[in-house]
């Protein structure tokens, strides 16, 4: 199966090369890299171009728009998902395409390992995501209710994607990836695989205080889970 790495991103100058490197270093045969201008400033744009990737522009801000556009202009059978400051492993699209040879998988996802925050919010994160959204993906699901995915480590088989929709543009930022989970366990079976970790930054959390972006977090979550 082909798969298409859809990477939104708004003014990343500083991250975008590392994260398009780490994603052209997948050990997987047959893939492509769509990076979305999501209304930029800087040298995002001119940086993915001259790594060879594909860049395509999208004004309306917001990761869902991002995405949405990336999602149109990708022509794989998987979407992607992995955000500009996210550096997979080599064998990331190998450890999730695996799934998707059971029809009835329509998304697996995986944790964030904050690579650059302090050693034990790092550890703590890490375990908490391995273990409470793992279950919680498994509750949400037995109760027909959701599933957990998160954003920027995330896979969709295409044509379900399609089917409901693809993103909701209503979703500027949070409870993104939660609705589009919600949405699409409707048609299918959602994975967390606590395996199939990528390093992100906690730069948000540095900057934004990790209790209170937390807070924001939980809330949008069951905000949008039980809409």
């Amino acid at each position: 199966m082909k798969i298409s790495i859809v990477i939104p991103a708004h003014n990343e100058e500083s991250c975008i090369a590392e994260t398009i490197k780490a994603a052209l270093s997948q050990d997987y045969p047959n893939f492509e890299v769509i990076v979305v201008d999501n209304n930029c400033t800087d040298r995002t744009a001119e940086i993915a171009k001259k790594m060879g990737v594909k860049v395509v522009s999208e004004k309306n801000k917001g990761t869902q728009w991002a995405r949405e556009r990336g999602r149109k202009e990708a022509t794989g059978d998987i979407i992607a998902s992995l955000d500009a400051d996210c550096l997979p492993n080599p064998d990331w699209l190998k450890k999730a395409v695996k799934y998707f040879s059971s029809p009835e998988i329509v998304s697996v996802g995986g944790p964030y390992d904050y690579y650059d925050a302090k050693p034990a919010f790092r550890k703590f994160s890490l375990l908490f995501q391995k273990y409470i959204y793992s279950l919680f993906n498994t509750m949400m699901q037995f109760l027909h209710k959701g599933a957990t995915s998160i954003g920027g480590n995330s896979f969709f088989r295409a044509s379900t994607l399609e089917k409901i929709g693809g993103y909701d543009t209503k979703f500027v930022f949070y409870g993104d990836d939660t609705d589009t989970a919600k949405r699409i366990s409707k048609e299918g079976k959602v994975i967390f695989d606590t395996k199939l970790i990528v390093k992100t930054s906690a730069r948000r959390l540095k900057s934004e205080g990790s209790l209170k972006i937390s807070i924001i977090y939980i809330y949008h979550f069951f905000k949008t889970i039980f809409s």
